[in-house]
């Protein structure tokens, strides 16, 4: 719903800065999409008037225009238009001017002589012939409206209104129409409503000798009125009328058919006009359409109806399908004389089931399918024929026909303060909620609250409490925890695994998301042995298709393909995580009977009884591209493990270690399992050759898998605090000689063995294999710290922790260097 606010101004005060319009129209109920001012566009255009037209020097097309635009000396203009004459009144786009799309005018010359703007059209000023009707297409936009020489294009021809969207919810139809917004907006700021009841003089006549109408179908159309305007006068518009549906987004027509888009804007209420000649017997049946009956809409498509749409025809066939659009003769023509006026209750669920049958919607069927004022058929008719009398359109036949088979009942609702209050967890006043209600049409009948007629949305007191909340303000409304429910808070697990991702991120990484279920063809991508554990699945009972037909047991595939996208794509390089679960069975599935049999058969029906999966959760990360390498995969992983105050742990070659069957996927000389204490907390290492080929990875890639539960129950629950070193530390340094199989993690873990409590770092700084190490073997070098807490360590301390140190060295194959 497009709202003009120079129309709104019209029924209440609405002089209040845009945004806070919108604000407070939003927090009160009635949502505002976006709002655009009129000619926003168009800047330094002003009224002109031509003082001479001469042929250019140095063109046979092109005349010198001067122009007076209310400076002090004229400008002069050169144009190739052909119907400008001296003393025309014209938009005149000055120098530095700018146009609708974002044109700009600069003074300059042509053909040698000069031009300070341009004299504009209608298209340039973004309108049309609808808008003006005296204009031309195709020329200068001669004007004939009374305005000032110099003044503001915008204001001069009534482009200066604003236009505000709102998005109306299904059980407000009230507020499809200016007056249902005005009713919004004076509520909302406590301001008078000014609507006054419609009011038309007439000339006599016998409207029963000139139309008959009969509703055969009171069920879906209860009311039904219809008046009669003779000797009509179709022309334009007035410009007022012309502004404001042009600003409510309804293109100007004629007057005949731009009332009835008036009515409808203003009052929310459809209307349609028929030209009297083409109901045949100048009767109107509201009925059924009968099986198989055609009728040739407004929009030219030819549309079969069935027998349960309501049509209005005459004594031979439809004229329009009801509430929603009229046939191809009912509309009104330049030659027209005698018009019917229309204004009716159409039962919504009928008129949306038509619409939708149809595949036909309009602006009318989208009001009646959610429902309009039962009692508002009448008052619209009125307000069509005092338009039509104001606008000299015709004589409007004094009495009307008025076909009412309605019942309706206003909505009652048990007010209750203390209920209302209760259920707002507030403290409002009797006497504020009345006022309240009163300003949005409400009335008070005992201990019940009525509804006004255009409030359908209306049932339950919960009803009445919103609409007290939304004028008490819901900013008002205090913070309240809901009674019996615990306060939420983040359990351990969600705490750890936010402190998880949030390392992540900081360590460069770029989160992903990936389905949880897979194909099975996944595992043969990865080179999973045939007997993996991992190969027993969750199947999935009714799946999309293959490749989505079962629960991943491994997220290593799945993050192996977005690498392989990214690759695929052109990304030179990636560094992406994946905090998400594995679906490992916990048991197979039982075949049980359930007892029921089959139709047509004496088999039992089987169902199979499934036992939950184990749903661990498993951090994955994959990168590959700039400097990643098996290091900057190990240095992101100690990372994050110093994150968690997880201390203790130990790498492992992937090939010495059973924990993990994705080991399959890895390169066996460039990967590690993670243990701390014999648990194995993760994998790592460079993706497979083969792997990397079947994925279309055509650069090194590094995966990590690390198992939350594990890491979870590793982690140090409390951080303990050491005071800062007061006695000096001792150093020693050691040259080992051992195989080259020993890995120097084996020896860093002896060394730390031996030296005990008082070790306080042990750093490798040299590893070396050259001409004078034997063949086979290795040169490894350490520095090792030592301090204690209770005083100076002495040389004999240290030398007696270092001969402890080469005796455990000595025992895995490693002796000093000589």
């Amino acid at each position: 719903m497009n709202l003009s606010m120079k129309w709104l101004g019209d029924y209440v005060k609405a002089d209040m800065p845009i945004k806070d319009f919108c604000h407070s129209l939003t927090m009160s109920g009635s949502k505002v999409e976006c709002y655009e001012a009129e000619g926003s566009e168009i800047s330094n255009v002003v009224v002109g008037k031509i003082l001479s037209v001469v042929p250019h020097e140095n063109s046979d097309h092109l005349v010198v225009c001067q122009v007076e635009v209310g400076k002090d000396a004229p400008v002069q203009i050169v144009t190739g238009a052909s119907n400008v004459n001296a003393g025309d009144i014209v938009p005149v786009a000055l120098d530095n001017s700018t146009l609708p799309g974002g044109v700009k005018i600069k003074k300059g010359k042509l053909r040698g002589v000069e031009s300070c703007g341009m004299l504009c059209s209608l298209g340039e000023l973004g309108l049309d012939k609808r808008d003006f009707p005296y204009a031309i297409e195709d020329g200068i936009f001669i004007m004939q409206e009374d305005c000032q020489i110099g003044q503001d294009i915008r204001s001069a021809i009534g482009l200066n209104d604003t236009s505000v969207e709102f998005e109306i919810t299904s059980n407000r139809p009230d507020c499809l129409s200016v007056i249902g917004l005005a009713r919004e907006t004076a509520a909302t700021y406590d301001l008078p409503l000014n609507v006054s009841a419609p009011e038309f003089k007439g000339v006599d006549g016998d409207i029963s000798s000139m139309l008959r109408v009969d509703i055969l179908d009171p069920e879906h159309c209860p009311r039904y009125c219809a008046g009669i305007v003779k000797n009509v006068k179709i022309g334009p518009s007035p410009r007022w009328m012309r502004e404001r549906l042009r600003a409510s987004g309804v293109r100007p027509i004629n007057n005949f058919v731009d009332i009835t888009n008036y009515v409808m804007l203003e009052y929310g209420q459809p209307m349609h006009a028929f030209d009297l000649r083409y109901v045949e017997g100048a009767h109107i049946n509201v009925r059924l359409a009968k099986s198989g009956e055609k009728i040739m809409t407004l929009d030219g498509v030819e549309r079969e109806l069935s027998d349960d749409m309501l049509v209005i025809a005459d004594e031979k066939k439809p004229v329009a399908v009801a509430g929603i659009m009229g046939g191809e003769y009912s509309g009104i023509m330049d030659d027209t004389t005698t018009v019917v006026f229309e204004s009716a209750y159409f039962e919504p669920t009928q008129v949306r089931r038509t619409s939708k049958a149809l595949r036909l919607k309009s602006d009318a069927s989208s009001r009646y399918e959610k429902g309009v004022d039962p009692l508002l058929s009448m008052t619209c008719l009125k307000r069509a024929f005092q338009l039509v009398e104001e606008l000299g359109a015709g004589e409007v036949v004094k009495n009307v026909i008025d076909c009412d088979h309605t019942s309706y009942s206003p909505a009652k609702v048990e007010f209750s303060t203390e209920w209302i209050n209760d259920f707002l967890g507030t403290d409002i006043s009797e006497a504020d909620m009345k006022e309240y209600l009163g300003r949005l049409g409400f009335t008070f009948e005992g201990s019940d609250v009525v509804a006004p007629s255009f409030r359908i949305d209306i049932g339950c007191k919960a009803d009445i409490a919103e609409e007290v909340a939304r004028i008490y303000g819901y900013n008002n409304i205090p913070t309240t925890d809901f009674r019996g429910v615990a306060r939420a808070e983040l359990t351990d697990e969600q705490k750890f695994v936010r402190t998880l991702r949030n390392a992540a991120v900081s360590l460069g990484g770029y989160e992903i998301a990936t389905y949880s279920f897979v194909s099975p063809k996944y595992f043969e991508r990865i080179n999973l042995p045939a007997d993996s554990a991992l190969r027993n699945v969750v199947r999935i009972v009714n799946p999309l298709g293959e490749d989505t037909s079962v629960m991943r047991t491994t997220t290593i595939p799945s993050m192996l393909d977005v690498l392989s996208f990214n690759y695929n794509n052109r990304n030179e390089k990636a560094c992406l995580f994946e905090i998400a679960k594995e679906y490992l069975p916990a048991k197979e599935e039982k075949p049980f009977i359930n007892g029921d049999t089959l139709a047509n058969s004496g088999a039992k029906k089987h169902r199979y009884e499934y036992s939950l999966p184990d749903e661990p959760q498993r951090l994955t990360v994959g990168m590959y591209g700039g400097e990643a390498d098996f290091y900057t995969l190990k240095g992101m992983v100690e990372q994050l493990l110093d994150e968690l105050k997880i201390s203790g742990v130990e790498y492992i070659r992937a090939t010495d270690s059973d924990a993990f069957d994705e080991k399959c996927a890895l390169h066996p000389y460039r990967s590690a399992v993670i243990l701390r204490d014999g648990v194995a907390l993760g994998i790592m290492g460079e993706v497979h050759p083969e792997v990397q080929e079947k994925y279309g990875l055509g650069v090194k890639t590094y995966v990590a898998k690390l198992n939350i539960p594990e890491l979870m129950a590793s982690a140090a629950e409390k951080i303990t605090y050491q005071p800062l070193p007061k006695f000096p530390a001792t150093t020693r340094d050691l040259s080992l000689i051992c195989d080259d199989e020993i890995p120097v993690a084996e020896l860093e873990k002896a060394i730390r063995g031996a030296v005990g409590k008082i070790l306080e770092k042990v750093t490798l700084f040299d590893v070396y294999k050259g001409k004078q190490i034997e063949d086979g073997k290795k040169s490894v070098s350490y520095s090792i710290s030592m301090r204690s807490h209770d005083g100076t360590l002495t040389d004999e301390q240290a030398d007696s922790a270092m001969k402890k140190a080469l005796k455990a060295l000595s025992a895995i194959g490693a002796e000093l260097r000589s």
